[in-house]
């Protein structure tokens, strides 16, 4: 009875085993004859079988199986890209246990034309800004061709333009762990015709330069990517709130850029946003140092100079813009309202005085400062009204003042002028 039972055993063996092989025949030939949705169904009817195939035959399998997600994925179909990725992996990883390796060069071939179409989708995807779409192909394709770290770093790009910061971050901190430098070396030489410095393959220039109808040929590195990458690290930080790490971040990044102008901002605007006033003036000084002709950087100094009410340094940083830019109305309006505000405190003193021959002196010495200020705000708007006599911002607070000086005259010119 043994001696049976083992003889149908091999018989379903060897019934199975036949199957698996026609099936995959069947399979190949679908595909040579350009019928990936044929050769899929054949593949699919022996899956539930392969586990217990032989490990040629499971290498086979999964070859013609990414063979067939891989026509698949050219013809459109985005989701097969995976799949073809993944079944390759398998032969590679099959043929690795047995240490015979049939198909492991043909895969590797396949894996890296499949990596190819990835990236041009990947490159498509982002003309049409389905980012999301582009960041994930791409990081498949940097884990098919891993020495191809550049395709991690536009993986990570393509997740900032969807606004995918997580991701990006996830991606940023991969190429930062991994030494990503992404300098390249350039071949360059000059076109004798033009005059254009070109840059080409350096077998193609040395030829070039020897035909002599190029010269000056120049061998030169890109810039390391390490510090731009390491300044996004920061900035993704802050853009989610996670503000000791942000921190942290921006330190490394400065480290590495001291003169970038815009990581200065960022990172002193995440101290505004803490609520450290004196570091995000520090830092905005810093900014002055770096970029000393930028007019909003000094218009910053001297917004947040008002709000602590530190007036002269203000009135430095809004007329050191209006040097720089004397159209710029925002610098005017705030230096205007500088003087403005201290007139205002005085108001408040005035008001607390009591009714003696001493208190009234002080009330007239007040009064007169305060017009003072008043009227030193009235003439930078007036200067400010002769590049902008349209501006109704301008107007409207020029009116504002004439009125609490009492100037009933110019009061109704302006009122007259805004139409009210």
């Amino acid at each position: 009875m043994k001696t049976r039972i083992l003889i149908v055993l091999a018989m379903v063996f060897s019934m199975v085993g036949v199957a698996q092989k026609s099936e995959l025949k069947a399979a190949e030939k679908a595909l040579k004859a350009g019928s990936s949705t044929e050769a899929k169904t054949q593949l699919e009817s022996i899956s539930g079988m392969i586990g217990g195939a032989d490990a040629r035959v499971q290498a086979q399998y999964y070859l013609l199986l990414g063979k067939v997600y891989a026509d698949l994925a050219k013809k459109g179909d985005n989701a097969a890209f995976k799949e073809a990725a993944d079944n390759f992996n398998l032969v590679i990883s099959t043929e690795e246990k047995t240490g015979k390796k049939k198909y492991t060069d043909e895969t590797r071939q396949l894996m890296g034309a499949l990596t190819g179409d990835l990236v041009n989708s990947a490159v498509e995807d982002n003309q049409n800004k389905n980012f999301k779409d582009a960041a994930e192909k791409l990081y498949m394709s940097y884990k098919m061709s891993p020495k191809d770290t550049v395709y991690l770093y536009y993986a990570a790009s393509s997740a900032v333009n969807g606004a995918d910061y997580k991701t990006a971050l996830n991606f940023y901190n991969e190429l930062k762990d991994l030494g990503y430098d992404g300098s390249v070396m350039e071949y360059k030489a000059t076109n004798v015709a033009t005059g254009e410095v070109e840059v080409m393959e350096k077998f193609q220039r040395d030829l070039m330069v020897k035909s002599g109808e190029y010269k000056d040929p120049l061998d030169e590195k890109t810039p390391s990517r390490h510090a731009e990458i390491v300044k996004n690290i920061a900035l993704i930080y802050s853009q989610l709130g996670e503000d000791e790490k942000a921190i942290s971040a921006f330190s490394e990044a400065r480290a590495d850029s001291p003169d970038d102008v815009n990581l200065i901002l960022n990172e002193a605007n995440l101290y505004y946003r803490l609520g450290d006033k004196e570091k995000f003036k520090e830092l905005m000084s810093e900014a002055t140092n770096v970029a000393p002709d930028n007019p909003d950087l000094h218009y910053n100094i001297g917004v947040i100079n008002m709000e602590q009410e530190s007036f002269e340094e203000a009135r430095a940083a809004f007329r050191k813009a209006l040097d720089i830019n004397p159209g710029y109305v925002n610098a005017a309006l705030n230096l205007s309202t500088t003087y403005v505000n201290e007139g205002n405190a005085l108001i408040d003193e005035m008001n607390n005085l009591g009714n003696t021959k001493a208190d009234i002196a002080k009330y007239e010495e007040f009064k007169m400062k305060k017009d003072e200020l008043f009227k030193e705000g009235v003439t930078v708007l007036e200067n400010a009204l002769k590049a902008n006599p349209d501006n109704q911002g301008i107007l409207t607070q020029l009116k504002n003042i004439y009125g609490a000086l009492g100037d009933t005259e110019n009061f109704m010119r302006l009122k007259k002028i805004l139409g009210e």
